[in-house]
């Protein structure tokens, strides 16, 4: 019964999401106005953020998600491009993955004022989790953050205060794998 509610679901999820940004719709000239914004949004976060931190995270952060489309051979939505994963006709591009490349890439950089948060959004729901990064000032918790999503339009990086994101509920990563193992789902 779990089994056919769970494909219920996903199959209603492929048709609502069907409609959805498909990767690459975005202008490319918009990505430096991008940066730009992201950047002063991360210099916003705290006055001890270096503003040439904030600049190398924001470019790697709308950049190094567009590689990885590439490099992963993304082309739909991402809830197609999942099914696509899951089903072996890509071997990358779920959420988490997108987050951990994400994650591992904006760590090599060893900043001093800004702090990688992780979380995860609809652990206890039917709806599918979803894994992301958050950055925050040094000494901040992920709520004072700003969202790295680098999944949601598949690639395309979406980016929005953790407070702002209406999208989803978001609860830290190891808060949700303390929660899965005191159930034995880990």
């Amino acid at each position: 019964m779990k089994k056919l509610i769970l494909i219920a679901h996903l199959v209603l999820m492929f048709f609502v999401t069907a409609c959805g940004v498909t990767p690459g719709s975005k202008d490319p000239a918009d990505f430096n106005a991008e940066i730009a914004a992201l950047t002063q949004e991360i210099i916003a976060l705290d006055a001890s953020i270096d503003p040439t931190e904030a600049a190398r995270a924001a470019r790697i952060s709308v950049e190094y998600p567009l590689q990885l489309r590439q490099d992963w051979n993304v082309t739909d939505s991402a809830i197609v491009h999942n099914i696509k994963v899951n089903s072996g006709r890509r071997e990358m591009g779920l959420c988490y993955q997108w987050a951990d490349a994400l994650q591992a890439r904006l760590a090599r950089e060893e900043f001093q004022t800004l702090a990688m948060h992780r979380a995860i959004a609809n652990a206890q729901t039917l709806r599918l989790e979803h894994s992301t990064v958050i950055l925050s000032a040094v000494g901040e918790t992920m709520n004072e953050g700003i969202i790295l999503d680098p999944w949601r339009y598949g690639g395309t990086l979406f980016w929005a205060p953790l407070l702002e994101d209406t999208r989803y509920t978001w609860i830290a990563r190891e808060n949700v794998f303390a929660e899965k193992r005191r159930r034995g789902q880990l």
